[in-house]
């Protein structure tokens, strides 16, 4: 038995989410049931970050085991011709057959996009929030310089979510806006709770309108209470952009 780790990028815009769900359609069910396919053999993909319906993804990852021997590097290139256009797996090879994606040390980045403009634009209307009211951008930007660092994160979690510990470490957040004023949030950190970019998102979008001076940020984590924090952003603006393995890196670095 071999486990194969895949990265996989995807336009969530068709799919409810990640993970499986048995009345509608999903990304684990879709890779499922083309490397079962392929493989001929039952497959069950295990991923690394289980996004929500409506979101992206560049650099999502998962494994799965088989007994197939197809090499390892080929998957990809075999199982994108099962795939629907907008789903492709970006690269795969073998890993140790432990190897669990969501027991790693791990570093994320997403990033999440608003389209600031008067009039909306058609060809960004799937990847872009619209938010038709100037932004201040240094507004926005120290704002979101309370976020860095270890913080708890309750303020910014979903009620819904399950774990006990909310803290988080935020290593960077930055904002930036380009020629066809799509302003970036680019965020990475350690992990993230539970629509945690999306209301970090909606709470500098607050302070790039003005209704919360960037300060109040920092009052907003140290309350600890999700009604203190902004809204959630809509999903379609968001994408997981990487997941980074730091340990893997060190352990290359120290053979011989």
């Amino acid at each position: 038995m071999r486990r194969i780790r895949l990265v996989v990028a995807y336009d969530g815009t068709n799919y409810h989410g990640w993970q499986y769900q048995p009345n509608a359609v999903t990304i684990e069910e879709v890779l499922n049931k083309a490397l079962t396919e392929l493989l001929r053999e039952p497959i069950a993909v295990i991923g690394a970050s289980r996004t929500d319906a409506g979101v992206h993804a560049r650099g999502n990852v998962a494994v799965f085991d088989t007994e197939n021997r197809m090499a390892a590097d080929k998957i990809c290139l075999a199982v994108n011709q099962r795939l629907p256009e907008d789903i492709r797996v970006q690269s795969s090879g073998e890993v140790a057959p432990d190897w669990h994606p969501r027991k790693q040390r791990c570093v994320k980045t997403y990033e999440y996009k608003i389209l600031n403009r008067r009039i909306e634009v058609p060809d960004k209307r799937l990847y872009t929030y619209h938010c038709y009211y100037d932004l201040d951008l240094e507004k926005m930007r120290r704002a979101a310089s309370f976020i860095v660092g270890e913080h708890d994160f309750k303020s910014f979690c979903s009620a819904k979510t399950q774990v006990t510990d909310t803290v988080r470490t935020v290593y960077s957040l930055n904002v930036e806006r380009d020629q066809e004023d799509v302003i970036t949030i680019r965020i990475t950190g350690s992990g993230f709770l539970y629509n945690m970019v999306r209301i970090i998102a909606g709470t500098l979008l607050w302070a790039g309108t003005g209704l919360i001076r960037p300060e109040e940020v920092a009052e907003i984590l140290a309350a600890e209470d999700r009604r203190k924090a902004g809204p959630t952003a809509p999903a379609k603006g968001l994408t997981l952009i990487r997941m980074f393995y730091p340990d893997e890196m060190q352990e290359q670095a120290e053979k011989p």
